[in-house]
């Protein structure tokens, strides 16, 4: 132990002794780790506000859309594929009606505009306000709750009254931070009036979408406003989570069913479940992290060199004092320990800076993403492990070739 202590302190003095040379390898260091630490920081904070984004429409629901991923070609001969068409109103009615798995709850929903701006009074919000179409069962479905009002009526889902629950970003804005001031108010969606029956609480913002920014009215009169998408979206909670594949398989099959989709030919219409959704993103998001492990080592290539080449001519400066430590009685073994002890101390210094500046870094994504600050322990361990063996790496052969020197010639050295 004392012995390491010796070691570490000389290893201080040389980096003190030549501060630009050590400055430049620490930075070289540190910028490698700083890429790979800070890129693969970011891929996490991605992948936390991917969970929490999809958690929002709850682990135990899936989505029926008409968006459709083509596939390949089979063994060289086409497939028979159906391009996604547009979920219909009367579909997505047949199928909430027919639909009877034990402990399921349907929703359907439209989206009407992704550019409306809301305005009450001389105030306004910017024209990013989504305005969605919803049922009954959308506040349930996707774990919505309500901080002022109440959720639409049976009367006003039938008769497609224009009256609207307003997302918690969009009523701050408009009404204060008093929630209440907004119930029964009149705001204009475009040039369409409705009158405010709710305020959804804050959900945050997310890559997917903000539901901060989202106005919800009821689905009978985004039919009559936006009815010209005819584009719906049928949501399926299932009480048993356990059950939730058997549960999308029983709505794949009614779904063909009632879009009559001939046997043989694939779905025009896609069921997308939440765990499937992820495994789309992480594998987008794989590639990422595979370019930040290639700048990372290719980084620290140049690291191991330009560490190298310090230690050598650090070496040669001081061939004099090895050869009186030597002389004294200092083993090889003793000066090949200093000089790896030196180089593994500048490699694990650029390290600890590196993975400070990538960890802050990459969590800036967090503050856009508004997600939590994320401390990706696997990766710092993993970049202050690559500097401990750049350092051995790079220490290995200047410490050998100073523990070969004869005293006697390092003493004559000028």
């Amino acid at each position: 132990m004392m012995q390491l202590f010796f070691n570490m302190s000389l290893a201080f003095r040389a980096i003190r002794t030549n501060k630009l040379r050590t400055g430049l390898t620490v930075a070289i260091i540190g910028l490698g780790i700083m890429a790979l630490v800070g890129i693969l920081t970011a891929t996490e904070v991605i992948k936390a506000t991917v969970y929490n984004s999809l958690g929002s429409l709850g682990a135990n629901s899936f989505q029926v859309t008409s968006d459709i991923v083509k596939k390949k070609r089979r063994a060289g001969r086409g497939v028979n594929i159906n391009e996604g068409k547009n979920i219909k109103y009367e579909e997505a009615k047949a199928f909430k009606e027919r639909y009877q798995f034990p402990g399921s709850t349907v929703g359907i929903s439209m989206s009407g505009s992704s550019m409306a701006t809301v305005r009450n009074g001389n105030k306004k919000t910017n024209p990013n306000i989504t305005v969605m179409g919803v049922d009954e069962a959308y506040l349930k479905i996707s774990d919505t709750k309500l901080d002022a009002g109440r959720n639409f009526s049976n009367y006003e889902q039938q008769f497609g009254s224009y009256v609207c629950i307003l997302g918690y970003g969009i009523a701050t804005k408009l009404f204060g931070a008093n929630l209440k001031n907004a119930l029964n108010e009149v705001v204009s969606i475009g040039d369409i009036k409705y009158r405010v029956v709710g305020v959804a609480e804050s959900k945050g913002g997310s890559m997917i979408m903000n539901s901060d920014n989202m106005v919800q009215i009821p689905l009978n009169n985004g039919r009559a406003v936006y009815g010209n998408a005819e584009r719906y979206v049928i949501s399926a909670m299932i009480a048993d989570i356990n059950r939730k594949d058997i549960a999308a398989q029983e709505a794949e099959g009614l779904l063909r069913v009632i879009r009559k989709v001939p046997i043989g030919i694939d779905n025009d219409f896609t069921i997308e479940q939440n765990d499937t959704l992820v495994e789309n993103v992480m594998e987008s998001i794989k590639f990422v992290s595979l370019a930040a492990v290639v700048i990372g080592v290719v980084t620290l290539l140049g690291s191991v060199i330009g560490l190298m080449n310090i230690m050598l001519v650090s070496v040669a400066e001081r061939t004099r004092e090895i050869g009186v430590s030597k002389a004294l009685g200092a083993r090889s073994s003793t000066i090949k320990q200093q000089f790896l002890t030196e180089a593994i101390m500048i490699s694990l210094i650029g390290g600890v800076i590196g993975v400070i500046l990538g960890m802050l870094a990459g969590n800036v994504v967090a503050l856009f993403a508004d997600t939590a600050f994320i401390v990706p322990w696997l990766w710092i361990g993993v970049g202050v492990s690559l500097c401990a063996v750049v350092g051995i790496i790079s220490g290995i052969y200047p410490a050998i070739k100073a523990s070969k020197l004869d005293p006697i010639e390092a003493l004559r050295y000028e």
